[in-house]
C-alpha cells in the first residue's frame, strides 16, 4: 500500500455556494438531475454542471475522457465549492488511473457521493489527502423530498464543531466495545473489489463504514471474510454498518444478517454497530466525513459515533 497522507479538511460549504454536479459512473435522466438541482437549491446552493453530464455510452455517462474531464474542470473551477456525484451505479474504476491528484489536492474542496463512488473517494482521501464525504448525490437523494439527513449534512459540510450520531440515526449496537479512529469505507461490493489493485483500501487505524443493498447474507459473510483473509481487519478498529435494505436471502430464513455479522467478526475484539443510515438507506440519507478522527462506543444494544474533530476548514 502506498504511504498514506495526512487528511486535508477542505473549505467549509456555505449558502449561496456554487455545486458542481459530475457524472463519474453511470448515465443519468435530465428530469432527475432537475430534481436533484431544485432539492440543492431550497437548502440554499447555486447547482451547476455541463452540459455533457447527459452523455451517455452503452450504461456509462459518456466516454472515460469526458468523465475524468469533467471531475478535473469542478476541481480546477475556483467558483466551484462542491463537487457533489449525480449518483453511482458503474463506471467510477474507469476514472482511477486518470486522477489528476495534484490538481485535486491543490484545489481541496468537499466531494461527496456513495455507491460506485467509493472507489473515487477512498482514493482521493488516502492519495490526494483530502477528506472526502460519504454523502447524498444530487440525482438520488437531492431529488426527492426526504432524501437528504440536513442535520448531518451541515455539521458535516459547514461547522467547526464536533458532533455525534445516535438512535435517531438508526445505530445500534452489535457487538460491544470502544475504539477510536479516523472513519473510512463506503459500499462493501466496491471496497472489496480494491482488493490486489493498484487502489486497495488501507484500513490500519481506521472505523471501518461498511454498507451495501441487495446483497444476500451469505455474500456479505463471503465478503467480510475475502476482507478478513486479506488482513484488512488485523489492523481496522471498529466497524460500523449501513442500514443495508434488501439484504436477505428470503423472507422465511431462520437468521438475521446481524446475526452473521457478529459470527463472522466475532474474534476481531473491536465494537461493531449496525443499521447507520448512510448510503444506500430508504430515506433521510446521512453525511459521513472519511479522513476525520472519530469515537465509536458499543454498550448493549446502544451505539454512538462521535466526531472528534471537524470535517472542514
Amino acid at each position: 500500500m502506498p504511504t498514506r497522507r495526512p487528511p486535508i479538511p477542505p473549505p467549509a460549504l456555505r449558502p449561496g455556494d456554487v455545486v458542481g454536479i459530475v457524472a463519474p459512473a453511470s448515465n443519468i435522466h435530465k428530469a432527475s438531475l432537475d430534481a436533484g438541482c431544485r432539492g440543492l437549491e431550497r437548502m440554499g446552493y447555486r447547482p451547476f454542471y455541463l452540459d455533457s453530464i447527459l452523455d451517455h455510452d452503452w450504461y456509462f455517462a459518456g466516454s472515460p475522457e469526458r468523465r475524468i474531464s469533467e471531475l478535473h474542470e469542478m476541481f480546477r473551477r475556483d467558483e466551484v465549492r462542491a463537487v457533489v456525484c449525480a449518483r453511482g451505479g458503474y463506471g467510477t474504476t474507469y476514472l482511477l488511473p486518470h486522477l489528476d491528484l495534484e490538481l485535486i489536492r491543490s484545489h481541496p474542496k468537499i466531494l461527496a457521493g456513495y455507491s460506485d463512488v467509493t472507489c473515487l473517494l477512498t482514493w482521493v482521501r488516502d492519495r490526494a489527502g483530502l477528506v472526502t464525504f460519504h454523502a447524498p448525490m444530487a440525482a438520488k437523494d437531492f431529488a426527492h423530498p426526504d432524501g437528504v439527513d440536513q442535520a448531518s449534512w451541515n455539521a458535516a459540510l459547514a461547522s467547526s464543531q464536533p458532533w455525534a450520531l445516535q438512535e435517531a440515526s438508526g445505530i445500534s449496537g452489535l457487538l460491544e466495545g470502544s475504539a477510536e479512529g479516523e472513519l473510512y469505507g463506503g459500499c462493501l461490493s466496491l471496497l472489496v473489489a480494491t482488493l490486489g489493485t493498484p487502489f486497495e483500501i488501507g484500513t490500519e487505524g481506521r472505523i471501518l463504514f461498511l454498507e451495501d443493498i441487495a446483497v444476500k447474507p451469505y455474500q456479505v459473510d463471503r465478503m467480510l471474510m475475502q476482507l478478513k483473509m486479506a488482513g484488512k481487519l488485523e489492523g481496522a478498529c471498529g466497524v460500523i454498518f449501513g442500514q443495508m435494505p434488501d439484504c436477505i436471502q428470503h423472507p422465511g430464513q431462520d437468521y438475521t444478517l446481524q446475526q452473521v455479522i457478529a459470527r463472522v467478526l466475532g474474534g476481531c475484539r473491536f465494537p461493531v454497530a449496525f443499521g447507520l443510515r448512510s448510503g444506500h438507506v430508504t430515506g433521510r440519507n446521512l453525511t459521513l466525513p472519511f479522513g476525520v478522527r472519530a469515537r465509536l462506543e458499543v454498550a448493549g444494544s446502544k451505539a454512538q459515533l462521535k466526531f472528534l474533530e471537524p470535517a472542514v476548514a
